[in-house]
């Protein structure tokens, strides 16, 4: 069966036109709703977060109206993160959880994100028959039945007493930390909980506005927490973005570590202290060659699987293996999270910092990068380059030239238009001409 709406995180798309309106938040609210109550028996109920977008009242509001015409009650807990949405899920006796969010993403867009009751995002199978039930007529609740609606004004307390529970019962980490939340979803939790904890607390972006979201701030754009640290001479900098599920870490220097960094130094830590379940770490195809490299020295494997933490996370619970996450930012802690979980993974760094006694820039650097070259191709609706030869003959000659130097990967971006073009290899002349090929190719395609 094949999927047109959902991507590989969720729903997705600029709100208000195309497939993000609206109509089918209202259809999709009440496809899901049917999907999980299965009967039409009382008490079903689903939770429903959403970061600081505009756009996110218009389609709490149309989820709501689909979800209460099958008969869930929902439970409407105002922005929260992402993995409190999934934390909540589980603990409130939720069928469902859904997050509105486009994560890091512009204001502009947004998105919708499915739990399962266990708290874990929905399997590509339940997201696929979920979308197909929006091409049939859908049983709606007998009157008597419709769900109702309310708000809970302490779903955000109950995440950040959860969240404390996380750091170590080790010394207060009486530490300066600057925390960059995107003017998103963690704005309020982040700070509260990390001066909660002991530290004096430097925030950056917690004015929300609706649509200052992600700009100029957050994980995908590191320089404002780096610029803060050093002018405030703080100890640590944490950079969440807009949904607070994916971390950058900036030492007291303002050099940043991307989640390869982060996962290597949990990886060391949880192995030797014997923490680490399987012996491995998860990661996608996007990690450097460097992490595993450097996983294989401390007697540990990388277990890679396809781009997106959702399927980090599916092959963590197959194999049971408790660390995982991707390059940019998702680092997911089972023992915790049932998702990416940006301030968990920080005060994981704080811990490790509280404990070793170490400054930021002494655990940052795990291991020497493999020089790696990412470039994006936008792409038009309808278009295929990856289908064209030219395309195909580019990308052939490019494993050519690099084969035993290096790695290449190509695909189509799961959330966004966009061709991903990337390769790692020692060689950085090689690389910067392997990389270039193959997007002029492809941008031949797209033009």
């Amino acid at each position: 069966m094949s999927r047109k709406l959902f991507g590989t995180d969720g729903v997705r798309g600029e709100a208000n036109s195309g497939h993000m309106t609206a109509e089918m938040a209202l259809k999709l609210g009440a496809a899901a709703g049917r999907y999980f109550r299965q009967d039409d028996s009382r008490g079903h109920r689903v939770v429903i977060g959403k970061d600081t977008r505009l756009s996110g009242y218009m389609f709490e509001n149309a989820l709501t109206a689909g979800l209460t015409s099958t008969g869930m009650n929902v439970l409407l807990l105002g922005p929260v993160p992402t993995p409190a949405v999934g934390y909540l899920t589980r603990s409130m006796r939720a069928d469902m959880g859904i997050m509105i969010s486009a994560s890091h993403n512009p204001a502009k867009d947004n998105g919708i994100k499915f739990f399962g009751p266990d708290g874990f995002k929905l399997s590509d199978e339940a997201e696929t028959e979920i979308e197909a039930m929006l091409d049939t007529e859908i049983r709606l609740a007998r009157p008597q039945n419709i769900g109702r609606a309310k708000r809970i004004d302490d779903g955000l307390g109950r995440y950040v007493e959860y969240a404390k529970t996380t750091f170590p019962k080790l010394r207060k980490p009486d530490l300066k930390v600057v925390v960059d939340c995107a003017n998103g979803a963690a704005y309020r939790a982040a700070p509260d909980v990390l001066w909660e904890l002991g530290c004096e607390v430097i925030p950056v972006g917690v004015s929300p506005d609706g649509r200052n979201i992600n700009d100029g701030c957050g994980s995908t754009h590191v320089s404002t927490c780096a610029e803060a640290v050093v002018a405030h001479g703080a100890d640590l900098g944490i950079s969440l973005d807009g949904d607070a599920d994916r971390v950058m870490i900036i030492d007291e220097t303002g050099h940043v570590a991307d989640g390869d960094q982060i996962m290597a130094l949990f990886a060391k830590r949880w192995a030797q202290s014997g923490q680490l379940s399987g012996g491995a770490l998860v990661a996608t195809v996007m990690s450097n060659l460097g992490l595993e490299r450097f996983l294989e020295a401390e007697g540990l494997r990388l277990e890679r699987t396809k781009v997106g933490d959702r399927y980090v996370v599916e092959r963590m619970r197959e194999g049971g293996f408790n660390l995982g996450g991707e390059q940019s930012g998702h680092i997911v802690m089972t023992d915790y999270a049932t998702t990416g979980d940006g301030l968990m993974a920080g005060l994981q760094f704080l811990a490790a910092m509280v404990e070793t006694g170490q400054r930021a820039s002494d655990l940052v650097r795990q291991f020497e990068t493999v020089p790696q070259m990412l470039k994006n191709v936008r792409y038009q609706a309808g278009q295929e380059p990856l289908r064209a030869d030219n395309v195909a003959k580019a990308i052939l000659d490019a494993e050519t030239r690099l084969n035993g130097q290096g790695r290449l990967l190509i695909r189509k971006s799961g959330t966004e238009p966009l061709i991903r073009v990337m390769a790692e290899c020692e060689d950085e002349t090689l690389l910067e001409a392997t990389v270039d090929s193959i997007v002029a190719a492809v941008e031949a395609e797209t033009a």
